[in-house]
């Protein structure tokens, strides 16, 4: 992949061309976004639950398995067999919305949860792509 190492400010009117003197840097974006591929998988956000945070309807999750999760993490969990993308609060076993609009969520002693990682980045797709789409359903 080659990469174009410039920065794109919105509502500018004029500039040279990007590609004029760009240079491959060696790198992939597996490179740059993944610490651990054996332990990183990909989700689709959906829902407005998470805006607060950045992550919104569509969005790619990255999810790494092998990160331990600190308070107040994004986090992806099966929560009473329901994937859900959330805000830990450790400290008070709570499940938070980045939204006033949703209460948080007590996880209690009877609820069926399981954390299957923390969201160490997301991916804003533009564009809709419908094999992705189909992929991740």
């Amino acid at each position: 992949m080659k990469v174009i190492p410039i920065k794109a400010q919105a509502g500018i009117t004029g500039f040279e061309s990007p590609a004029a003197e760009y240079r491959e840097l060696g790198l992939s974006l597996d490179q740059l976004l993944v610490q651990h591929p054996n332990a990183t998988f990909i989700g689709l956000a959906s829902g407005d639950s998470m805006q607060g945070v950045g992550i919104f309807d569509g969005d790619l999750l990255l999810v790494d398995r092998a990160v331990q999760p600190q308070q107040n993490d994004v986090i992806v969990a099966n929560f009473n067999n329901e994937f859900v993308c959330k805000l830990i609060d450790i400290e008070n076993r709570l499940l938070r919305s980045a939204s006033p609009v949703y209460s948080p969520v007590k996880i209690s002693e009877c609820d069926n949860f399981q954390l299957e990682g923390v969201v160490i980045g997301s991916v804003r797709m533009h564009r809709s792509n419908s094999e992705l789409t189909k992929c991740m359903h």
